[in-house]
C-alpha cells in the first residue's frame, strides 16, 4: 500500500551499521593491543641479549644482533630506539670495567676479543654519527646525547691522554657533524646549552676546534651552522656554575689551561677566524646584530674588530645601519678612536633610512650619539635639518619617531632653537624678504655636516606637516611650534608604530559623529561637466557608467 513505511527493514538496516561499528572498533582495538604487545615482546628480546652480553664473554655475539636491530630501516623504530639505547649502556659497562682494553700481559685471545669489540663499537658510533648528520629532530637530540655518554665513558680511561680524548674521540667527530652536516639549529643549540655552556673543559676545546675548522669551511651553509654554535656560547657564565666545571676531569686540574683567560683567548682566535672569511650579506648582517653582546665581550684585543667593523659600517644601506651598534660599542667601552665618524653617521641618512626594518635600532643608538652637549651646534643642526627634510617623503609611521626625536635634540641643544621660527637677517632684509625666502641655503646632497650650511635655513618642513593628511602627525608635528613645556619624550613610545597599528588605532577609536557621506548614490564616474564627456552619446560615459 503506497504511503507506508517499512519499519522491520529500516530497524535491520540500523542494527546492521551498529554492528559494523562496534566490529571495527573491536577490530581497532585488538590490533593496538597487537601491536602493544609486539612492542613488549621487542623489549623483552632487547633486555634478555643486554643481560646476556653483560654476563659473560661468550654473549658478545649478541652485540651483531643489536647493531642489526640498530640499523635504519632494518627494524621498527620502536626495536631501534630500545637498541640504541641498550648498546650505550652495554659499551658503557665494558669501557668501566676495562673490558675493552686490552693490558700488557694479555694472551692473544684477550688481544682479539678487545679488537673485535672496538670494531663493533666503532660501528655503534657510526650509526649515531649518520643519525645525527642525517635524522629528524628528535633522533639528532637522542643520539647527540648518547654520544656525548660515550665520550664520557672515553674520557675515563686513564690510558689515553687528554689531547687523544679531545682530538681523536668521539668529541671531535661528533662536532665535526654538528658543524658540516644537516644537523638542525635546535640539536647545535642543545649542544651548546648543555655542554659547552656548561663545562669550562668543553667550552675551550670547543673554541680550539672551531677555530681551526673555520680556516678550511669552505661552503657558506656550514659556515652558518658553525657561526651558530658560536653564537650560542654566551660570554657571561651562570653564575649558578661551579668555578671548575669539567666534563672530563682532567689529570691536572690545577693547571691553569681551563682559566678564564685561556678561553677568552680560544673564544677571540675562534671568531678571528670566522670573521677573516669572506662572509655573505646574511652572514655579515647576523654577526653584527649580536656583535655587542655575543662577540665583544670575548676579545681581550679589541682592536681587532675594528676592520671588520669598519668594513661593515663603509659598505653602505641596512649593514652600515647595524655596524653602528658595533662602533657605539668599542667607542663607549673600550675608548676606541673612529675618524670622521659623525660625517659618516650623516650620509647615512637618506632617504632610505626611514623605511628600513632596522628603524627603531637606528633612531635608539642616533639619540645616545648626539646627546653630549659638547657637539658643534653645526653638527647639530645638520642633523636636525636633515631628518626635517626626509620627513616630507616618509610614511606616517616614521614621522612619529623623528618630530619627538627633534624635539628631545632642541631641549639637549637649546641653541638650535633659532630654527623652529627664524628671523631674517638684516642684510636679507635690505634684499628683500620676499625674494630671499624662495631659496633654502641648506644642500641637501652634502654628505659633510659641516659645510650643508643648515644653520642658515630654518625648520620649515615641521610646519609643514602641521598639515599632514594623518591626524596624529598633524597634531604631533605642532608640539615642536607650541612651548617645550614637557621635559623629553621617551622615543620608546613611538619606534614600535607601523602602518598596522596606527591604522588599528584609528579603527579602535569610537567617533563622536557620524561621518558625513554623499546623500545621492552617483550613477557614472565622469559627470556631463567635464567638457570631453559632455556628449551624453560619448563611448567613455556609456562604458563607465554604473549599473543601475
Amino acid at each position: 500500500m503506497p504511503g507506508l513505511v517499512d519499519a522491520t527493514g529500516s530497524m535491520t538496516r540500523k542494527r546492521k551499521y551498529a554492528d559494523d561499528a562496534q566490529g571495527s572498533k573491536r577490530r581497532a582495538m585488538g590490533s593496538a593491543m597487537d601491536r602493544t604487545s609486539e612492542q613488549i615482546g621487542q623489549m623483552v628480546e632487547v633486555h634478555v641479549l643486554e643481560s646476556q652480553i653483560l654476563q659473560s664473554q661468550r654473549y658478545y655475539n649478541n652485540l651483531a644482533t643489536l647493531l642489526a636491530y640498530a640499523q635504519p630501516y632494518l627494524s621498527s623504530s620502536s626495536r631501534r630506539s630500545q637498541a640504541l639505547f641498550s648498546l650505550c649502556r652495554i659499551f658503557s659497562r665494558l669501557m668501566a670495567g676495562g673490558c675493552m682494553t686490552a693490558s700488557k700481559q694479555a694472551g692473544d685471545n684477550e688481544i682479539v676479543i678487545s679488537k673485535w669489540l672496538h670494531e663493533r663499537y666503532e660501528q655503534y658510533r657510526a650509526i649515531l654519527l649518520a643519525i645525527l648528520g642525517d635524522g629528524a629532530q628528535d633522533a639528532q637530540i637522542v643520539a647527540l646525547r648518547l654520544l656525548m655518554q660515550l665520550f664520557k665513558e672515553e674520557g675515563s680511561d686513564t690510558s689515553q691522554g687528554e689531547d687523544s680524548i679531545w682530538n681523536r674521540g668521539t668529541f671531535h667527530l661528533v662536532l665535526q657533524r654538528l658543524v658540516t652536516s644537516e644537523s638542525t639549529s635546535t640539536t647545535r643549540l642543545i649542544f651548546a646549552k648543555e655542554y659547552v655552556v656548561a663545562h669550562d673543559d668543553m667550552r675551550l676545546h670547543t673554541f680550539l676546534k672551531l677555530a681551526a675548522a673555520a680556516s678550511t669551511i669552505s661552503s657558506p651553509a656550514d659556515l652558518d651552522s658553525l657561526i651558530s654554535v658560536l653564537i650560542a656560547v654566551n660570554p657571561n657564565t651562570s653564575p649558578d656554575l661551579p668555578p671548575d666545571s669539567f666534563y672530563i676531569f682532567p689529570s691536572n686540574p690545577k693547571r691553569n689551561a681551563y682559566s678564564c683567560a685561556a678561553q677568552k683567548r680560544a673564544a677571540q682566535d675562534a671568531w678571528t677566524a670566522v670573521l677573516k672569511i669572506d662572509l655573505t650579506k646574511a652572514q655579515r648582517k647576523k654577526l653584527l646584530g649580536v656583535m655587542s653582546y655575543r662577540i665583544a665581550p670575548w676579545f681581550t684585543r679589541v682592536e681587532l674588530l675594528m676592520d671588520f667593523l669598519t668594513d661593515s659600517f663603509n659598505s653602505g644601506g641596512s649593514t652600515s645601519l647595524m655596524a653602528l651598534s658595533g662602533l657605539f660599542h668599542l667607542m663607549q667601552e673600550k675608548n676606541l678612536d673612529y675618524p670622521f665618524f659623525y660625517q659618516k653617521l650623516y650620509a647615512l641618512l637618506d632617504c632610505n633610512v626611514l623605511h628600513s626594518k632596522h628603524r627603531s635600532r637606528f633612531f635608539r643608538l642616533l639619540e645616545s650619539f648626539l646627546a653630549s652637549t659638547h657637539l658643534p651646534i653645526i653638527l647639530v643642526a645638520s642633523f636636525l635639518k636633515r631628518l626635517s627634510r626626509l620627513c616630507l617623503h616618509a610614511p606616517p609611521s616614521a614621522i612619529v619617531v623623528v618630530v619627538p626625536w627633534i624635539y628631545n635634540l632642541l631641549k639637549n641643544h637649546p641653541t638650535c632653537t633659532f630654527m623652529i621660527h627664524r628671523e631674517p637677517y638684516e642684510a636679507i632684509l635690505k634684499a628683500g624678504v620676499q625674494e630671499s625666502n624662495r631659496i633654502d641655503p641648506f644642500r641637501m646632497d652634502e654628505d659633510d655636516p659641516l659645510i650643508t650650511r643648515a644653520i642658515e635655513s630654518s625648520l620649515w618642513e615641521i610646519e609643514t606637516l602641521q598639515t599632514h593628511f594623518h591626524p596624529n602627525v598633524a597634531a604631533i608635528a605642532r608640539t615642536i611650534s607650541e612651548q617645550f613645556t614637557k621635559q623629553a619624550y621617551n622615543l620608546e613610545d613611538f619606534l614600535d608604530h607601523s602602518y598596522g597599528s596606527m591604522l588599528d588605532t584609528e579603527l579602535s577609536k569610537t567617533p563622536r559623529k557620524a561621518p558625513v557621506v554623499e546623500y545621492d548614490i552617483p550613477q557614472r564616474i565622469f559627470t556631463g561637466n567635464e567638457a570631453l564627456f559632455s556628449e551624453p552619446t560619448s563611448n567613455v560615459m556609456q562604458l563607465w557608467g554604473f549599473p543601475h
